[in-house]
């Protein structure tokens, strides 16, 4: 899986990862995160989710980190807002008011690019990357967010089963990439209904992700 494997994606329409809705995931636990109003949340391979409309409802500024510029000007279509554009090094940086979209890999989004965040918003992220990256992902998001708290939702099922992405996300391995410098906790455990792509039961879960030393 590499680079134009998402390029192709969305370029065909073939984005089954792509919610016809705002994630009720959200609505439901955001206000677990410590956040306030006009916080900045950052959404890491953020597409053209309706979840960012969402939260700049409710008052929030909001940045993301997307590869497919194609996605990213069908998200600023969709917000009916005229961006402007300029290239940060090796990233295109999309931005109008309380929102800032950078194209491209987002292991080329530094602290300096990004910028302050209060908390991160991972729906797609985490689950999208295989085994081999997500250990360097983790590192990074923490890295560029100075270990702002997080909301992750991800799904657990047999691997052997069905081919990510998504690909299965186990409490081990979060505990292995995050416990150092989070406390992590389950919010919600579910069925999927009629199982993931209908091809294997899984369970979807959401997990906050609280800095260590905010809550000493």
């Amino acid at each position: 899986m590499d680079d134009n494997f998402w390029h192709d994606r969305w370029e065909k329409n073939e984005i089954p990862f792509h919610e016809s809705e705002v994630n009720s995931h959200l609505i439901n636990n955001f206000n677990k995160l410590p956040i306030k109003e006009n916080n900045r949340i950052f959404i890491p391979l953020c597409g053209k989710t309706l979840d960012i409309g969402w939260l700049l409802s409710k008052g929030q500024s909001v940045a993301g980190a997307e590869l497919s510029e194609f996605a990213v000007n069908e998200l600023f279509k969709q917000l009916d807002v005229a961006p402007c554009i300029k290239v940060t090094g090796s990233l295109k940086h999309y931005s109008a008011p309380n929102i800032d979209i950078y194209v491209g890999n987002i292991f080329d989004l530094t602290q300096e690019i990004l910028g302050h965040i209060d908390a991160i918003y991972d729906r797609g992220a985490y689950v999208a990357l295989p085994e081999t990256i997500r250990s360097n992902y983790s590192q990074h998001l923490m890295h560029i967010t100075k270990n702002a708290s997080q909301l992750l939702i991800a799904y657990e099922y047999n691997q052997s089963l069905m081919k990510g992405p998504p690909f299965s996300i186990a409490l081990n391995e979060l505990e292995n990439n995050y416990q150092e410098i989070y406390e992590i906790s389950n919010s919600v455990s579910q069925d999927v209904d009629g199982g993931l792509k209908g091809k294997c039961t899984a369970k979807e879960n959401v997990w906050i992700l609280k800095e260590r030393e905010l809550l000493e």
